[in-house]
């Protein structure tokens, strides 16, 4: 359970964050001035701390210089009213994770909780390379197999270097794991490493997520907000799915990396900027910059060093110890005994073709570990997890099915459809993540239990699809 402490005088304002965040599954610790939130970050470390910028006492700012002063790495959310604005600004220059207006809203608030929490995680907890079966004490890349040996050696040779690197490979890889390990093993592992998933945020606000904006830029833009390039000064940027990157925007990320500056949106002043560049894609590049989808000077740009991931399919030898792996480490944190597995159950899944890769295979353990009774896991507990529904049920969803192929059929029929079958399958995502949130009344931490995704995954799908989701804090009574 993540650990937040909210930094307020505003005693009611504190009562309604401990409701809305233990509601969502975190634990709260509470502190009405900066001289005791101080103490309690000294005694016990927390995962991520919700700081006011107007304290009495020793204000957010100083507040803010002696957290990292305590720890460089713990993510920290700014609140601020519209008068105390470009104090806030100052402290996400000096690395604060974000900053949010008074009064705030809510659905925002949890995703920056929930993007600050990630950041933290990221920044703070190693990525082992090559680790043992039995070693959870963080994330590890598995495997002893040639490719991943090569993956190995290259993220060694690429890590001490400010090269840009680009991480190719199939969803499920493990493309986020290397692109961790690049940053914790390079020399600004101490400053921020900042994730920007190209395909979570819309279009509209990937520019100014990315690269600011002035005040007056846009409707809305009632005030200068610092982007994530300028934030992570000295730091490192992770642009996942950037093959999915508008190309609008591409011309931008091109001049980032030819001319080290950037513009806010909106703005004149070109601003001197030191963050090096890690980007990850599935996509095949060669064929967008051939079809002018991708920028061809973007492309070489960013391809200096480039690591290739191997599908699952194709290191069956390295299967075990990531079976192992995963039985040890989803064992421990589910509080279950371990109960190993068999080697016909092993030899089965050798077998599999695993179209989701590393994290297909993740989730097959968890579902046997769910449902196992504490004998080893056998071929029959693989079954059950890779077709969850038994054979003898399959005949009552024919007239489903049959539903699902008249639909499917007058999709695939549309003739504006530019790619029939990602288009097909963003709607049922969208549906399935929508009937999750319903279920569980907008509780967004359940219904990624449910889903069997982490919540910034399910925030991202969220703003994928543009979800509404209403969540309301009662006030305290009196």
């Amino acid at each position: 359970m993540s650990a937040i402490y909210v930094i307020d005088d505003d005693d009611q304002l504190r009562t309604s964050f401990h409701k809305l965040l233990t509601e969502e599954g975190y634990e709260v610790g509470e502190a009405a001035s900066g001289e005791i939130g101080l103490a309690m970050i000294r005694t016990r470390m927390p995962d991520l701390v919700i700081l006011d910028i107007r304290l009495p006492g020793m204000n957010g700012l100083k507040v803010y210089q002696a957290i990292r002063d305590i720890d460089s790495k713990l993510p920290v959310i700014i609140m601020t009213a519209y008068g105390t604005t470009e104090t806030a600004i100052e402290a996400t220059k000096l690395g604060a994770f974000d900053y949010i207006l008074k009064p705030f809203d809510i659905p925002q608030m949890l995703k920056v909780i929930t993007q600050a929490l990630a950041a933290g995680r990221f920044m703070r907890f190693p990525v082992g390379m090559g680790a043992s079966p039995h070693d959870i004490s963080g994330e590890a890349i598995i495997g002893r197999s040639p490719a991943m040996q090569t993956v190995y050696k290259a993220i060694g040779r690429a890590a001490p270097t400010d090269a840009t690197v680009l991480i190719r490979g199939d969803s499920g890889t493990g493309k986020e794991l290397v692109a961790r390990a690049l940053y914790q093993h390079s020399s600004r592992s101490q400053a921020p490493f900042l994730v920007i998933n190209c395909v979570a945020i819309p279009e509209t606000l990937l520019e100014s997520e990315l690269f600011g904006f002035e005040k007056g830029a846009f409707t809305g833009a009632t005030h200068r907000r610092v982007g994530k390039i300028e934030q992570a000064g000295g730091g490192t940027i992770f642009l996942d799915e950037i093959g999915d990157m508008p190309f609008s925007l591409q011309s931008k990320i091109l001049r980032l990396l030819q001319e080290k500056s950037i513009e806010r949106l909106g703005g004149r002043q070109t601003i001197p900027v030191n963050v090096r560049i890690i980007a990850a894609t599935n996509r095949d590049l060669e064929k967008a910059v051939t079809q002018g989808r991708f920028r061809e000077d973007l492309y070489y740009r960013l391809k200096v060093v480039s690591i290739q991931l191997p599908p699952l399919c194709d290191r069956a030898d390295d299967i075990a110890l990531l079976t192992r792996y995963f039985l040890s480490r989803h064992s421990h944190e589910i509080g279950v005994e371990n109960p190993g597995i068999t080697p016909e159950a092993i030899e089965m899944l050798k077998k599999w073709r695993f179209p989701g890769n590393v994290r297909e295979l993740e989730n097959i353990v968890k579902k046997t570990l769910i449902f196992n009774r504490m004998a080893p896991i056998s071929p029959e507990d693989i079954s059950l997890a890779l077709d969850e529904k038994p054979p003898e049920s399959r005949s009552a969803l024919i007239d489903d099915d049959a539903a699902i192929h008249q639909w499917v059929g007058r999709m695939l029929t549309r003739s504006q459809l530019e790619h029939p079958f990602e288009e097909c399958m963003e709607r049922v995502e969208g549906i399935v993540v929508k009937e999750a949130l319903n279920l569980t009344a907008g509780n967004r931490s359940k219904a990624a239990r449910i889903l069997g995704i982490s919540r910034p995954t399910l925030h991202a799908k969220i703003d994928k699809h543009r979800l509404e989701i209403t969540t309301t804090v009662q006030k305290p009574s009196d």
